[in-house]
């Protein structure tokens, strides 16, 4: 394999997910279909493919999961946008919390305090 095609190799493995492990790339991955992958990625470099098409190609084979960082589209954009609504929820939510004034307590009736000017003498 030239230097071209093992930099491209490495780019591009490492920007995809490990089907099996989840949390390992495609290129640090000892999972047998890791392997099977990064054999079928080297392949697709050989034959010429473009990075964009291989993406396009393991992205129709196994979905957005294979991809660390998938596009922004409408099917992707709770996972782009999420965190950031929530944020922002969470923001509203306590700025309300805060501005609210606490309810007055109704004042002692004369019953109500002789009982506790009672309570403290005794």
């Amino acid at each position: 394999m030239s230097t071209a095609v093992q930099a491209r190799w490495d780019h591009i493995a490492a920007e995809l997910r490990c089907l099996v492990c989840q949390n390992e790339s495609l290129a640090s991955s000892n999972a047998e279909l890791a392997l099977d992958l990064r054999r079928e990625l080297r392949g697709l470099i050989e034959q010429g493919q473009s990075d964009a098409d291989i993406r396009r190609f393991l992205v129709s084979r196994y979905g957005d999961f294979v991809l660390y960082k998938p596009e922004v589209k409408p099917v992707t954009w709770l996972l782009w946008f999420g965190p950031f609504v929530l944020l922002l929820g969470a923001l509203v939510l306590a700025l309300r919390l805060m501005r609210r004034t606490p309810a007055e307590s109704a004042p002692l009736t004369d019953s109500e305090r002789a009982r506790v000017r009672q309570l403290l003498e005794s």
